[in-house]
């Protein structure tokens, strides 16, 4: 069954706009794997919009206390500032079970694109050599239909995360088929060069079991913004274990046939 790791940087965001500490981070990452999650995800910005590098060490000792995965995302090659060591000394005091390189700057309001491969390899092997020295499983934010997605590989990641905003536009838009197939065939490519495939940004409800179903060897989701924003109407709990629910019958159909 594919595995659901949920982002809490939108709860980070509500706590940030009014400042002090509610609603917790924390206390909302429990209530997420109380309900059933898999895991937790985090991307701490250099400009600590939500998730502050404080919250990442309270997500790393709750995740570690469960036994589950921590999934820090983020730019490795942001440089650090006050109140941001930088992504790689993040990775060394929390030592995330993953870790998953973003190339986003600052100006982007979220992440929106996937590394491009055909630029000189050497910093980012550099990076994914230094976070698998402490122990992390690297995933890379790929772009579906990227046709060098193989090369991940070649820097060391051990995974790739399919960028599926265009899927999930293109599947509210009413015809998903094209998308969905730049994200099966990128999938199946990264699984020939010996990548798992995992997968993120603007899954909910609606388009995930379409998603789950057609592309082979998803091993993780990560969803938070639209999870938490259906959370607001029906609680995380309700809204975790619907969207367990159906990764539950997407396995069950594939076993079935």
């Amino acid at each position: 069954m594919t595995t659901l790791s949920v982002n809490v940087n939108k709860v980070a965001v509500l706590r940030n706009s009014r400042g002090g500490a509610t609603p917790d981070v924390v206390a909302a990452a429990a209530a997420c794997l109380d309900a059933g999650a898999h895991g937790i995800t985090v991307h701490p910005r250099p400009d600590a919009r939500h998730i502050r590098a404080d919250d990442v060490h309270a997500l790393a000792a709750l995740t570690r206390a469960r036994g589950v995965e921590f999934n820090l995302e983020g730019n490795p090659f942001a440089p650090p500032r006050t109140g941001y060591p930088g992504f790689l000394a993040l990775c060394e005091a929390a030592r995330p079970a993953q870790a998953t390189l973003v190339p986003d700057g600052d100006a982007q309001l979220t992440s929106d694109h996937g590394f491009d491969f055909s630029a000189d390899p050497g910093p980012l092997r550099e990076v994914v050599g230094a976070l698998k020295a402490l122990g992390c499983r690297v995933s890379l934010f790929v772009d579906a239909g990227d046709p060098d997605v193989a090369r991940a590989a070649e820097v060391g990641a051990d995974r790739v995360e399919l960028y599926t905003g265009p899927y999930a536009a293109a599947h509210a838009g009413g015809d998903p088929r094209r998308a969905l197939a730049d994200c099966v065939d990128t999938a199946r490519r990264a699984r020939e060069a010996g990548l798992g495939v995992n997968a993120g940004h603007d899954l909910d409800q609606a388009n995930l079991g379409l998603f789950a179903r057609s592309v082979p060897g998803l091993l993780e989701v990560s969803i938070g913004h639209a999870l938490i924003g259906e959370a607001l109407h029906a609680g995380l709990e309700a809204t975790v274990r619907a969207y367990l629910a159906i990764l539950s019958d997407t396995a069950r159909a594939a076993t079935a046939h």
